[in-house]
């Protein structure tokens, strides 16, 4: 079985050494490098990658992906495709290759797309970027995902127990290029649910709140806006949206109405719990921690917030607790959340002071 590894960059020679030695487990290693103007085609050439230089007129993330999966060797049997800010744990290729069946046509693996300031996970989910070398291609300017162009259907999907890819990206990098994409991806399928809520997304980043309530309501009128956890998360950002507005009852009403389009996810709890804090509404912010904390299956979609599965749960109750007079049960969740997050000064403080009040008392 013959594997490659494919990739686009552009000036990324900080993540060289360690992208090529997480990625050797390959049979070979495919990088179309996009107009780079530091040394990253010299330092992938020198420890082995296949190299090819070509800038994409105009932009699209998609074109890129397609024509560096051009440049992948025919005879390969399976294509994993990564960034270079992106690290496999090692073994992962006998995973694969477990795995992989004569009908498979495409793999999932374990992805960890951000990490909290103290090293935790943040983020995580299944990505399906690996796949046999013919019969797809990417579509959509940004976000872009594999699309079957086979003839028939594509064969199973399977999961790689074990497999797990993690991402550490560079802060600095800018994300100005991320809207115009998405407007453009919108234009070119404007039936495209997926492309509309990340739209409405990248609005709520942008602090357009006005376009990004609009375009979200929008998703979930679509047809095929369907998927329980993505209309979930619309809600919570339409929710975030009249919170900037000034607006707190009217995003208390959208966080209610994702908890029950989504109960089974920790998110809107936790967002309501958030809002109710601030209001300093006690009762209310335990109730919804509570809620949150039973849901203890973290969902292997992108629609998984670190906030949610961190800290912050237990913090909103110590605090709640710590206000209403139950000094025992907050500091319990003081060490909770002390132990999610064990370099947040903060919380050490909580627990220390807590401990402090209970032995006083």
């Amino acid at each position: 079985m013959k594997i490659a590894v494919y990739a686009i960059c552009k000036n990324e020679a900080q993540f060289v050494r360690r992208w090529l030695n997480s990625m050797s487990e390959a049979d070979t290693i495919v990088v179309l490098d996009t107009g780079s103007t530091d040394q990253t085609p010299d330092l992938l050439r020198a420890g082995g990658a296949q190299v090819t230089v070509e800038e994409i007129h105009p932009w699209r993330f998609d074109t890129a992906r397609n024509r560096s999966l051009e440049l992948v060797p025919d005879d390969v049997d399976i294509c994993v495709c990564t960034d270079l800010d992106e690290v496999f744990h090692p073994g992962w290729r006998n995973k694969l290759e477990q795995a992989w069946q004569p009908d498979t046509s495409q793999a999932r693996y374990r992805f960890t797309w951000s990490f909290t300031p103290s090293g935790q996970e943040g983020v995580v989910f299944w990505s399906e970027k690996i796949h046999a070398r013919h019969g797809y291609r990417w579509i959509h300017p940004v976000h872009e995902v594999l699309e079957w162009v086979g003839p028939g259907r594509p064969g199973g999907i399977i999961t790689v127990d074990g497999m797990q890819l993690d991402h550490f990206p560079d802060p600095e990098k800018s994300r100005g290029q991320y809207l115009p994409l998405l407007e453009l991806s919108v234009q070119e399928a404007p039936e495209d649910d997926r492309n509309m809520y990340y739209l409405g997304r990248e609005y709520m980043y942008k602090q357009r709140w006005d376009d990004s309530i609009c375009t979200l309501r929008h998703h979930l009128t679509m047809p095929t806006a369907t998927w329980r956890d993505e209309r979930a998360a619309s809600m919570r950002y339409i929710a975030r949206c009249y919170i900037q507005k000034g607006q707190p009852e009217t995003a208390r009403n959208w966080y209610l109405q994702a908890i029950a389009e989504a109960p089974h996810l920790r998110e809107a709890y936790v967002d309501l719990a958030w809002l109710l804090y601030k209001q300093e509404n006690w009762d209310g912010v335990l109730y919804f921690t509570g809620c949150a904390l039973a849901l203890t299956q973290r969902p292997q979609s992108y629609i998984c917030e670190a906030d949610a599965w961190g800290s912050l749960p237990h913090d909103l109750r110590c605090i709640a607790l710590h206000r209403t007079g139950r000094l025992a049960e907050a500091l319990a969740e003081a060490n909770a959340a002390l132990a999610l997050s064990p370099e947040d000064t903060r919380l050490q403080g909580n627990a220390a002071l807590l401990t402090k009040l209970i032995t006083k008392n």
